[in-house]
């Protein structure tokens, strides 16, 4: 679904009376309670929390990456708590770019060929997702490190990969679960620096969870999230 199909008074993401609960120690663990939450196209939105409070989990449900044991979840005009395993891959595909803690890079592929993936797994062509993976790397960059391989960059210089990567497939929203989170104070302001420039440059949503309070303020908007729900800040 492409972003000309949703209009700016439209949520991008709705969440309604979601729960998350685990089974633990035979009995049960509820990690998100009654969670309800509305997030606009286009805005920035920084989540904080204590550890433990379901931030990761929160992105997880939102990515499709777990499904809740109660309530609703929508994103991108996809209900996403219903969709079946292969329209989750579409919908995670066409629709969102993921930055993580951990880059997730393939270790076997260069820095522009780690960038094309989304596209080539969606059916691109390789000249035309080399190009744009090479103009991506340029505005994060690291033109000069098209051919390295993930061993060969520092903590930084993958995020950044990671953060292009992210943007490939030109989606309405990006999650980021603490992307500066195993970096140095240096990177992680040049990391925070280019995921905001960029997220804005491209009118993208941005949903980021964090526990570094300088990241957390460059949010247009900022939750706080804990055992009893969700807090505007």
């Amino acid at each position: 679904m492409s972003s000309e199909e949703i209009t700016l008074a439209e949520p991008l993401v709705e969440l309604k009376d979601v729960r998350k609960i685990y089974p633990s120690g035979g009995g049960e663990l509820e990690v998100l309670s009654n969670i309800s939450l509305t997030i606009n196209q286009g805005e920035l939105v920084a989540i904080t929390g204590e550890s433990g409070c379901g931030k990761s989990t929160l992105l997880n449900l939102i990515g499709g990456l777990d499904k809740p044991s109660e309530g609703e979840v929508t994103s991108c005009g996809y209900a996403v708590s219903s969709l079946s395993e292969k329209a989750l891959t579409d919908y995670r595909n066409q629709s969102l770019g993921f930055v993580f803690q951990f880059h997730f890079l393939l270790k076997d592929f260069n820095t522009l060929e780690n960038v094309m993936m989304p596209a080539l797994m969606a059916g691109e062509k390789k000249h035309s997702a080399a190009d744009r993976a090479a103009e991506l790397l340029k505005r994060v960059g690291l033109s000069e490190r098209e051919t390295h391989f993930p061993s060969q960059l520092s903590g930084g210089e993958r995020q950044r990969v990671a953060l292009a990567r992210s943007l490939m497939n030109d989606p309405l929203l990006i999650l980021a679960d603490e992307p500066t989170g195993n970096l140095d104070e240096r990177n992680s302001r040049l990391v925070e620096e280019v995921l905001f420039e960029l997220t804005e440059e491209f009118q993208k949503t941005l949903l980021l969870v964090t526990h570094d309070a300088a990241l957390a303020k460059k949010g247009r908007r900022r939750l706080h999230l804990t055992q009893g729900g969700v807090q505007e800040l």
